[in-house]
């Protein structure tokens, strides 16, 4: 699977959200030293289920997905770190490889990835990049990868690496806008000269050239509500530019990609501090979202075989995903 840059929607607005680790300021006692400060300020762990209603997989058409999650959140010194991995199967509508009727089990997917900051104003040890709205701008590295049994056999590697920028919002709300550089090495199966009358690569490894790509998310509690209802919104988008077709040779149907377009928007109810107090905010949490990703994987929706229904009626629309999800995060 070429690419599916997913988060867990408001994880990765954390990320910046560290200044430094300071311990609170307490006397020493008996002349003892006070304790010194812990070196994570922020230190969350998340397992979170969420069901996809009308996911789609390029070629293949609408396909529900469940989707298990873990998802890693920390803040220290200098600056954060995210690691997140996503277990996601299909239904039947994407089967897996080499089982091509319905009764086959569905694709399953394991997809993961990090992303690393590094504050100026923590690294520098001054306010310099703090005014107005402006938090902080951090240097930011990140990689993804992942594995996937459907008949594509997607074996995506990505890193990026760039500069993000770190804004307040209302109600100790926080956005982050990351201007990346982007290079991608991936594994389709369908690029082998077997699919493509003897024409293709029989690696099926595609070497996409480095591009562009912007990434935002956001988080933000909705204070202006009664405290017995505690929702928030947070969301995500990401934009990759084109990348070429990854291939040195001409394919037949293997076209030059096109930016890719990728976010999601929710809504979330902090379920355990409606039933139990601020004391156990953020334990259970209830979210419902809305996903649109464009140009999926880079595939041009427009003219690709994959995306229309030049090659199977089940195709149209494919690279185009709009779909509701409904999950439930535990965090601990």
């Amino acid at each position: 699977m070429p690419l599916r840059l997913i988060f867990a929607a408001a994880a990765l607005c954390f990320a910046g959200v560290a200044g430094g680790a300071i311990a609170a300021e307490r006397p020493a006692a008996g002349g003892m030293a006070p304790d010194p400060a812990p070196f994570f300020s922020f230190n969350q762990n998340r397992f979170s289920y969420s069901y996809i209603f009308t996911a789609t997989n390029p070629g293949s058409g609408n396909t529900a997905k469940s989707v298990f999650s873990f998802t890693h959140i920390d803040a220290w010194a200098y600056g954060t770190n995210l690691v997140n991995v996503d277990v996601l199967k299909s239904d039947t509508r994407d089967p897996i490889r080499k089982c091509e009727d319905d009764t086959c089990p569905g694709a399953t997917e394991i997809y993961g990835f990090f992303r690393s900051t590094v504050g100026l104003n923590e690294l520098f040890g001054t306010k310099a990049f703090s005014f107005g709205p402006l938090r902080n701008v951090s240097l930011e590295i990140g990689g993804d990868a992942n594995f996937d049994n459907n008949s594509a056999s997607g074996q995506k590697r990505s890193g990026v690496v760039g500069v993000q920028l770190n804004f307040g919002l209302p109600y100790g709300g926080i956005l982050n806008v990351a201007a990346l550089a982007y290079k991608e090495i991936n594994h389709n199966e369908f690029l082998k000269p077997v699919f493509n009358n003897g024409i293709g690569v029989w690696s099926g490894d595609a070497d996409f050239r480095p591009t562009w790509s912007v990434e935002a998310n956001y988080h933000m509690d909705l204070g202006f509500l009664p405290a017995y209802l505690p929702l928030s919104l947070s969301g995500r988008a990401a934009l990759v530019g084109p990348k070429g077709a990854g291939t040195s040779i001409s394919i037949p149907g293997n076209l030059n990609t096109k930016t890719e377009f990728n976010s999601e928007q929710r809504l979330t109810w902090d379920v355990s501090r409606s039933l139990w107090g601020p004391a156990q905010a953020h334990r259970i949490e209830v979210w419902g979202a809305y996903r649109y990703w464009q140009n999926k994987f880079g595939l041009d929706h427009t003219r690709s075989n994959t995306c229309t229904a030049a090659v199977d009626p089940y195709a149209r629309g494919s690279c185009t995903e709009q779909s509701w999800v409904a999950g439930v995060s535990f965090v601990f």
